[in-house]
């Protein structure tokens, strides 16, 4: 990107983490933490280096922490019952050992805390990467830049044409996760979920119609790749002074499977101008405006970069619109029983029936 004439890059935008208040931040047991990373040969000391949330995302727990002399994030589930295969530091933990030396933008993980009695579940310490996180507005100085949107975008698809080119035997993960029946087991898991989430109250009508949509179709087999599972642009962190990539967050849902469904988990967050309320509201990426390439185009130029066949891409569309829908109502019902008190979870209570019934339209050929 041409800037302007100084020699020197200056960072576009402040890139300082947000951090929740005492107030709304989930505490964990630090000592009982020092204690367990000592017996490991660490050093972290709570009190004289407090650790901090970072407030972003929706999932998982980050604090940064300071081990060895060392900043680190330390990364955990949500407090309270997890649905079955959520939230997998072990997983994470295999994964980023598995891809760093290979995939440049995998952060590099330090230790797998496998006891779950330390601080009420498993966690992964990682190296740290700063960088700017963009979520679902755009930065006023980036807004400005010419052609953002377009160089946004084509970055998210060459960062995952580039990640499913890894040869999962070659870094240690030929036999990693279960790619045979993946998509069968992701229709009946995400059914699943669905009814879970739901609690005491009726399911959605329009996700349970999906869903059993989502089981009458037939899909061939394809190639299995690894997949990150929830690739979009907030977990991609970029350097603030170039604007390019500098790491690629969020790997506790790693598997190998159908590559499809990496792209369509990427097109589920992707908004476009026209979409329907909820959709908008959702707002986890900024694509609506700016200029950012349409679902269609993000598509097209992901089977000619990989000479994938797309033509049963409408099945993958459906089934990761209703594993949104179904996420954010898990995150919905966290919040609804107090598992959570981040009140930014209250405004997904009447957000997600509206994600059902788009991915109803797509499902019917009404929208894509």
């Amino acid at each position: 990107m041409n800037r302007d004439s100084r020699t020197a890059l200056e960072p576009l935008v402040d890139v300082t983490p947000r951090f929740h208040t005492a107030e709304t931040e989930t505490p964990q047991d630090w000592d009982a933490l020092a204690r367990h990373l000592s017996a490991h040969g660490m050093r972290f000391d709570p009190a004289h280096d407090r650790p901090q949330q970072i407030a972003a995302g929706y999932g998982n727990l980050n604090y940064l922490i300071v081990v060895d002399g060392v900043t680190r994030v330390l990364r955990r589930p949500p407090m309270g019952e997890l649905p079955p295969g959520a939230n997998d530091m072990r997983r994470e933990f295999t994964v980023l050992n598995a891809i760093g030396p290979v995939f440049p933008l995998a952060p590099k993980a330090l230790f797998h805390g496998a006891d779950e009695s330390v601080i009420k579940g498993q966690f992964v310490i990682m190296e740290y990467r700063p960088g700017l996180s963009i979520g679902g507005t755009m930065p006023e100085a980036l807004a400005a830049i010419p052609g953002i949107g377009e160089r946004l975008g084509s970055m998210l698809i060459d960062i995952l044409v580039e990640f499913h080119r890894i040869d999962p035997a070659a870094v240690g993960l030929g036999n990693f996760g279960k790619p045979e029946g993946f998509l069968a087991r992701a229709v009946t898991g995400w059914h699943k979920r669905l009814l879970i989430a739901s609690d005491d109250l009726p399911p959605p009508k329009a996700g349970v119609d999906v869903a059993e949509w989502l089981a009458a179709q037939a899909i061939p087999p394809s190639t299995p790749t690894l997949l990150h599972n929830d690739f979009k642009l907030d977990n991609v962190l970029l350097d603030p002074a170039t604007l390019n990539p500098v790491t690629v967050l969020d790997w506790d849902q790693g598997s190998r499977g159908d590559p499809l469904f990496d792209l369509a988990t990427l097109l589920s967050y992707w908004a476009e101008p026209g979409d329907p309320p909820a959709m908008l509201a959702l707002d986890q990426m900024p694509t609506a405006r700016h200029g950012f390439p349409r679902r269609r185009d993000v598509l097209e130029r992901y089977a000619k970069a990989t000479g994938r066949d797309v033509s049963d891409f409408l099945f993958h569309r459906v089934l990761t619109m209703l594993k949104l829908g179904v996420v954010f109502q898990q995150i919905y019902a966290r919040y609804r029983r107090g598992d959570s008190k981040d009140e930014r979870y209250a405004r997904f209570g009447p957000i997600v029936d509206g994600l059902f019934e788009f991915a109803h339209d797509i499902a019917r050929g009404r929208a894509f």
